[in-house]
């Protein structure tokens, strides 16, 4: 398993220490430290869609001007999550069976259980 997000963000960390409470393997890739490659975010997009890898409610997204935001495309969300990989909804997870993105205790213990 390996988990994408950037180090200091909440979220990324309470996901990294789900996965440690419950003995999960995984791998942290930070998008600031790591970089993010055009492969990658394209895998992502194919598997769940451009739409939901944009976090609509950070810092980032609400820089970004008006226009581009109500005219925001598969293309162009691609090239600015290139640029802005801090616009990224995290975590994202790549695991045996797919990638998700974003965290939630619950729905992580039926996806992820060890059992």
């Amino acid at each position: 398993m390996k988990l994408y997000g950037i180090k200091n963000c909440d979220t990324a960390k309470k996901a990294r220490k789900w996965l440690d409470e419950h003995g999960i393997d995984h791998e942290f890739h930070d998008f600031r430290k790591d970089g993010l490659d055009d492969t990658l975010l394209s895998n992502w997009e194919t598997a769940i869609g451009w739409d939901a890898l944009i976090n609509r409610r950070g810092t980032t997204w609400r820089k970004l001007p008006e226009e581009v935001r109500d005219t925001i495309s598969a293309q162009s969300a691609h090239d600015i999550m290139l640029d802005n990989p801090s616009i990224i909804k995290r975590p994202v997870v790549e695991y045996e069976g797919g990638v998700s993105v974003g965290f939630n205790a619950s729905e992580w213990a039926t996806r992820f259980s060890t059992t």
